[in-house]
């Protein structure tokens, strides 16, 4: 869900925004420094906007040249609150400026897994409907204000590769503008209710739902793994919880199809400090 355009799915959901492997150092051109955890400006859980609408970032990736920014594909939808499919949704263009909060020069929309998803006419019902992941190319110039690190929670250690059990921990950390800056409001701790979409989507049940603004927001489960991307508010069957795609899935089609080369996960730096119970 973004702001202040919120999606919606017609089958009773709404959209938030008001082989995947670490990236080992080897793998660089030329390993950046990442800004300390404690001061970095950029660094997962901090707002984008898109033409206005405003969504969370979720993990720091690259390909071992660039260095980018992960949030929701539909935070740059163009279509209506039901237009969530993302082989037939509407969406602003690759090369569109992105503001990063945070950041001095606006981020550069280098992926979309709508737009990828249509050029090549996927066909695939389950990925149409979950892959939701776009990539934000950070300016060369605020690299070295980039901390991978998730706050609150730290992390990431790794990508989640098998699903999610039934109420298994998720933890997440989602900036919603409409929290007002409260930035006690923004880290989460649920369960998940199993895998829908044949693995590309978990459904999941936090003490407070994601709302708008929160989309594109990272997912990690009990071990601090990257588990996915908050991309729905379900209304029914299970009103309250939401649909996180699977990230794992949505790197192996990013890698496979962006012409960005192989997309990895960044780790955090800072320790994973687990669930709070």
């Amino acid at each position: 869900m973004k702001t202040p355009r919120p999606l919606a799915r017609a089958s009773a959901v709404t959209a938030l925004a008001t082989a995947a492997a670490l990236l080992p150092a080897t793998a660089w051109a030329a390993a950046p420094t990442w800004a300390p955890a404690g001061t970095a400006a950029v660094h997962p859980g901090v707002q984008t906007h898109t033409n206005g609408a405003q969504c969370t970032s979720n993990f720091v990736y690259s390909n071992g040249t660039d260095v980018f920014l992960g949030q929701a594909a539909h935070c740059s939808g163009t279509g209506g609150s039901t237009e969530t499919n993302g082989c037939s949704a509407g969406s602003l263009p690759i090369g569109t400026p992105v503001e990063i909060t945070g950041a001095s020069k606006p981020g550069t929309l280098v992926y979309n897994s709508w737009l990828t998803m249509q050029s090549r006419h996927e066909a695939d019902a389950n990925t149409c409907q979950y892959n939701d992941l776009a990539l934000v190319k950070i300016d060369p110039a605020d690299v070295s204000k980039v901390n991978p690190s998730l706050p609150f929670w730290g992390g990431p250690t790794g990508v989640h590769t098998t699903g999610t059990k039934q109420l298994g921990t998720v933890l997440s950390y989602g900036n919603s503008e409409l929290r007002g800056g409260i930035t006690q409001l923004s880290p989460k701790q649920g369960t998940s209710l199993g895998d829908t979409g044949s693995g590309w989507s978990h459904t999941v049940l936090t003490v407070t739902p994601g709302i708008p603004g929160d989309s594109g927001s990272g997912f990690l489960d009990r071990d601090g793994n990257a588990l996915g991307v908050l991309s729905t508010l379900n209304l029914l069957p299970q009103p309250g919880t939401n649909g996180v795609g699977d990230l794992s899935r949505e790197l192996q089609y990013a890698s496979a199809h962006s012409g960005l080369g192989t997309v990895q996960l960044v780790p955090g730096t800072t320790k994973f400090r687990g669930p709070l119970i």
